[in-house]
């Protein structure tokens, strides 16, 4: 590209030149002629003039008393010719057979004829060609620097966004926000940043989608698989059959847990909220997670009146106290509390255990992804907080010693108060 418009720039600036140039040689070229013609012209009427005196006068006419009248720095040679009187000659013939030649008759029949050299007017025409091929080069060499600092300046833009779009091919989404002082260029990058924006957050949003979906399946699976070693040991087919009506309710929960996961991801902005039974939710997950707290020696307790409705998607509160469960397991220590209450209008599910509670230093931060005191991925109790405030619910941190969650979710209406 930096050759097109380098050669294009000189092949105008080339033409512009010669239509420049050529006709002006010409036209100066007449002009230095026409002025050594007039020049001469002129000397030769000078000279009749001054014969035509002398003879109106009676003074003598001859080479000593013309001698001074013609130009010494010109060099040229003149002729005077009297009726009836010798020829009077001035100065030396110039050499050449084209010499610049005027001739001029006085009244009395007195001639002059003067003619100077073209030495000095082929020099004259040779100057003013040699300057005039000075000036195109000159034209010519700024055209051809400004050419190239134009076709670096229009390429480098053009490589830089080659270069971000190769980038955002290849999964780099940074954008750059590089401006060139190019109208279209500029826009070119605007639209260029503005698309490697779009892929970050859905890079972002797929990674993130694949870290939730590993963190939420891995507990569902891993009990899953425990029921299937139950089914797999057994010869009891009344256990087989409790069993294998379990694992296909883990396998229920289980979709329902991907299902969700995919609904946040495409849009956190849908909610699903419905009244269901906050017993049905705790019962569930207390089945669950019992055997697991009974084998790290710990015991779960239950707390809180019968029979709440509270509105949100029964599936992500299940999501949700799953992961405040696991959190206690894996965090805690002690006996492990579930308690509901109700406050105003909403719904409090708490999760409580006699661990050493959140440090001081992370507060509100256990929130955020990434961030964990002993660890772990940091994803669980951002993904219940998001999985919360999907359906309009609320998820914070009540204490930190002793440590306990509260998730508040709205209540139907007409369900009645309580405090």
């Amino acid at each position: 590209m930096q050759r097109r418009l380098i050669n294009s720039t000189l092949a105008v600036v080339l033409v512009v030149v010669a239509l420049f140039c050529a006709p002006l040689a010409l036209v100066e070229k007449r002009s230095i002629e026409s002025n050594a013609q007039e020049q001469v012209t002129s000397e030769a009427l000078h000279l009749v003039g001054v014969v035509e005196n002398r003879l109106v006068a009676g003074e003598p006419i001859d080479a000593e008393a013309l001698s001074g009248l013609t130009s010494q720095n010109a060099q040229r040679y003149a002729v005077v010719e009297l009726p009836g009187q010798p020829t009077i000659t001035l100065g030396d013939k110039p050499a050449g057979d084209d010499p610049v030649s005027a001739t001029e008759t006085g009244p009395h029949g007195e001639k002059v004829t003067v003619q100077e050299s073209r030495g000095p007017l082929n020099r004259n025409i040779r100057n003013m060609l040699l300057l005039l091929a000075l000036v195109a080069l000159l034209t010519i060499v700024a055209a051809a620097l400004l050419a190239v600092w134009q076709a670096k300046r229009l390429a480098r833009p053009l490589t830089d966004l080659a270069e971000t779009a190769e980038r955002l091919g290849s999964g780099d989404p940074r954008p750059r926000q590089r401006r060139y002082g190019v109208v279209e260029l500029d826009r070119v990058a605007e639209v260029l940043d503005a698309s490697a924006e779009r892929i970050a957050r859905m890079l972002t949003a797929e990674r993130r989608l694949a870290a939730d979906a590993s963190h939420q399946l891995r507990t569902p699976l891993t009990a899953l698989s425990m029921r299937l070693e139950e089914i797999a040991e057994t010869d009891n087919l009344a256990t087989v059959r409790e069993e294998a009506a379990i694992a296909l309710g883990q396998v229920e929960r289980l979709t329902d847990v991907v299902q969700r996961l995919l609904t946040n991801s495409r849009d956190q902005r849908k909610s699903s909220a419905k009244p269901f039974e906050l017993d049905e939710v705790i019962k569930q997950q207390a089945e669950e997670w019992s055997p697991a707290l009974r084998r790290a020696g710990r015991t779960l307790y239950l707390e809180g009146p019968p029979g709440l409705l509270a509105l949100g998607n029964s599936g992500a509160v299940a999501q949700v106290l799953a992961a405040l469960i696991e959190n206690s397991l894996m965090h805690g220590d002690g006996a492990v509390t579930i308690r509901t209450r109700v406050r105003g209008s909403s719904v409090v599910l708490e999760v409580q255990d006699e661990g050493a509670g959140v440090p001081s230093e992370l507060g509100a931060r256990v929130f955020e992804r990434a961030v964990s005191g002993h660890n772990s991925t940091g994803i669980g109790l951002a993904v219940a907080r998001d999985l919360a405030e999907a359906d309009g619910g609320r998820l914070e941190l009540l204490s930190q010693r002793p440590p306990v969650f509260a998730l508040f979710l709205g209540r139907p209406e007409g369900s009645g108060s309580a405090k």
